[in-house]
């Protein structure tokens, strides 16, 4: 039995606009129920510091960390870790974009003071 059908050209609807993980976390559940970092903490066992840098987009949703708010949210572990993969391609990609426009002279030098 295939739950999944994995295929090499897999994707998401270009047209749903990019959202990280924590964007979806704070405005689609935390926010509906009212809750801030340190009760949603509570409810999911994952560290408030950890909630914060997740919400800010300074960590990423890690598979424990997936299996977690699935729990809590009601939703599957597998949805948090495509979301978190999706927000990764996407700016790994915008990077590399600018990286291709500037070895191409279309792009100014970088300021690395």
């Amino acid at each position: 039995m295939e739950l999944i059908k994995l295929g090499p050209r897999l994707g998401v609807d270009a047209s749903l606009r990019l959202r990280s993980p924590g964007d979806v976390l704070l405005h689609d559940y935390m926010r509906a129920e009212g809750l801030n970092p340190a009760q949603f903490a509570r409810r999911t066992g994952i560290a408030a510091v950890h909630i914060k840098e997740i919400l800010a987009g300074q960590r990423s949703v890690s598979p424990r960390n997936a299996i977690r708010l699935a729990i809590a949210l009601d939703t599957s572990a597998l949805y948090w870790l495509v979301l978190q993969a999706r927000y990764d391609l996407a700016c790994e990609a915008r990077g590399i974009a600018g990286t291709a426009r500037f070895a191409a002279g279309t792009e100014a030098v970088p300021d690395i003071r």
